[in-house]
C-alpha cells in the first residue's frame, strides 16, 4: 500500500500525525471545491471549522480505518472503509483535485473491502463528488436530505457492487 503509483500518488494507513494535515484537506474540500454545489449556509454547517477539535478528528479518523494520500510529502486526501464496505469520508485537497488522489484511494479501498468479504463500496456522497464516484462504477441508489443543524443538504446514497 505504500508505493507510488503512476499519478505520484502513495496510499497509506492513517497515523496519529496526519490528524492536522487531514482536517485541513477536509476544510478546504468542503469550504472551497464543494462551495460550487452547496450554499454557503449549507457549507458553513458542514464544515463547523469553529467546532473542530484535533483530538476529536483524530479518534474519528482513527476509529474508521482511514487511509492518507500522499503527493511528495504532503497530505493530498484521505478516505477510509469499514468492514461493511462502507466509506464514511473521502476528501481530496482542492491543490492536488483532479490528478488521480481520489481514484488511487478508491482503488485501495476496493481492495481492502474485498479482503474483508465486502459485497460492496457504499457511501454518501455529496452533489460535488457524485460525477466521480459514478466514473468509478457507482451507481446512485437514492438522493438523500439530510438536514444539519436545522440547514437541508442533499446528497447520494451510491453503491459499487464488489464482484
Amino acid at each position: 500500500m505504500g508505493e507510488v503509483d503512476s499519478s505520484g500518488v502513495r496510499i497509506r494507513p492513517y497515523r496519529v500525525e496526519d490528524a492536522d494535515g487531514t482536517l485541513t484537506v477536509f476544510l478546504a474540500a468542503v469550504m472551497e471545491t464543494a462551495s460550487a454545489d452547496y450554499s454557503p449556509e449549507q457549507i458553513r454547517v458542514w464544515a463547523r471549522p469553529e467546532q473542530r477539535v484535533v483530538t476529536e478528528w483524530h479518534r474519528a479518523r482513527s476509529d474508521l480505518n482511514t487511509h492518507v494520500a500522499v503527493v511528495g510529502d504532503e497530505i493530498a486526501g484521505f478516505s477510509d472503509v469499514s468492514e461493511e464496505g462502507h466509506i464514511e469520508m473521502m476528501f481530496v485537497s482542492p491543490r492536488h483535485a483532479r490528478r488521480g488522489v481520489a481514484k488511487a484511494l478508491v482503488a485501495v479501498l476496493e481492495g481492502l473491502a474485498r479482503e474483508f468479504g465486502a459485497r460492496c463500496l457504499s457511501a454518501e456522497v455529496s452533489i460535488t463528488a457524485r460525477p466521480f464516484f459514478e466514473g468509478q462504477g457507482f451507481a446512485v441508489h437514492a438522493e438523500q436530505h439530510p438536514v444539519i443543524a436545522g440547514v437541508r443538504m442533499t446528497n447520494y446514497a451510491m453503491r459499487k457492487e464488489l464482484r
